[in-house]
């Protein structure tokens, strides 16, 4: 009986491997902007997203499923916040006018709300923000006893803030990187069963209905909230700098919530996708297959960026939500020297930290 107990372990043991280190963390966060520039300039200054890691102009000729079988051009830099975390994969179309939602958009639509962006201190990251004329909410407890609050950018994408330990290096900003989203959800067992299942979050740190003051714009509305998190230490080169991973999905009570990109193509204003650094994407396809959610976009070979290359791909939550997968083969480093690191077949080994600070060498202009 002993035996036949520790051999089940051992499977579950060797089963939560499996399901946890296809990806190392959060990559970035895709937001669609009508100008690319000004947005990128915005938070460098107000939320430190100082690292520039492209700058790329070209065609999303894969992305056909999600812009009307349309190729469509398109304008994107990628900024890191070296403080860890991930970074924004800033987009602006270029063939046409980004649309904006038809009407506002309401927390428990479905998709991605807002990021979480991590703070070593809510309350100076409050003040900050407030000193530079952001618009901000001040800061309460969520259902987990943290302080935690909401910020908008220039174009009223919402960004919700919260204390974290989890640093790559000393914060010389009073905000962080992306440690997490905000997703709405239509059916949130359902919801739980695929972040679970498929991209690992094996912890669940709060399950909980109600009225909450810490959410922003609510008037006696109801939710259910689940926060989701990635208990396992990560693998991969950039591991370290991506930290800690967690994912709080929100369900309307009150009310329907509708698809934020109803009508919509991905690419348009808001939150397109949230992307995963890879560490097995050969892997990840056969495990996501398993769980009948195969990826709809794959770009099979290394694609490039400009400055960096790598296989991506995309699948999708039970709403829809656009998830992304990139494994990362090419970054640059030294830019100027001509210096790129090959990652390619060496993604499981984290990098050097004095590597992974190169990174911030070529700054957001």
């Amino acid at each position: 009986m002993v035996l036949r107990h520790l051999f089940f372990a051992l499977q579950l043991h060797s089963l939560y491997n499996m399901q946890t280190n296809y990806w190392t963390g959060i990559q970035q966060i895709g937001i669609g902007i009508k100008n690319v520039t000004e947005a990128s300039r915005w938070y460098r200054d107000h939320f430190g997203f100082t690292a520039q890691v492209f700058d790329d102009a070209g065609e999303a000729a894969l992305m056909l499923p999600y812009t009307k079988n349309e190729v469509r051009s398109r304008r994107a830099i990628l900024s890191l916040n070296m403080a860890g975390g991930g970074g924004f994969e800033i987009w602006q179309y270029t063939s046409r006018v980004p649309v904006e939602p038809a009407k506002p958009i309401r927390l428990g639509n479905l998709g991605i709300y807002a990021p979480k962006l991590k703070c070593p201190d809510v309350q100076k990251a409050y003040a900050f923000l407030k000193s530079k004329n952001v618009k901000v909410a001040e800061p309460t407890e969520n259902p987990n006893g943290e302080f935690t609050f909401w910020a908008w950018d220039l174009y009223n994408n919402p960004f919700n803030l919260a204390s974290s330990k989890d640093w790559f290096q000393n914060a010389k900003h009073p905000i962080g990187g992306i440690c997490g989203a905000v997703i709405g959800v239509s059916d949130m067992e359902k919801s739980i069963k695929y972040y679970k299942e498929v991209l690992g979050f094996d912890q669940e740190i709060y399950n909980t209905t109600g009225n909450f003051s810490d959410l922003p714009d609510l008037q006696n509305e109801n939710f259910d909230r689940v926060l989701l998190k990635k208990n396992k230490p990560s693998v991969g080169a950039f591991s370290r700098l991506l930290g800690d991973t967690e994912i709080e999905l929100i369900q309307a009570i009150d009310y329907k919530g509708t698809k934020i990109f109803e009508g919509r193509d991905w690419g348009d204003t808001g939150y397109i996708h949230i992307c995963f650094d890879v560490v097995d994407m050969k892997g990840l396809e056969a495990h996501c297959i398993k769980h009948n959610s195969p990826f709809t976009v794959d770009s099979g070979e290394t694609f490039d960026m400009g400055d960096s290359g790598g296989r991506f791909s995309y699948t999708e939550d039970p709403d829809g939500t656009l998830i992304e997968f990139v494994e990362t083969h090419k970054v640059p480093i030294l830019k100027k020297l001509g210096l790129f690191l090959n990652l390619k077949n060496k993604q499981h080994k984290p990098l050097a930290d004095w590597m992974v600070r190169l990174l911030g060498i070529s700054k957001v202009k």
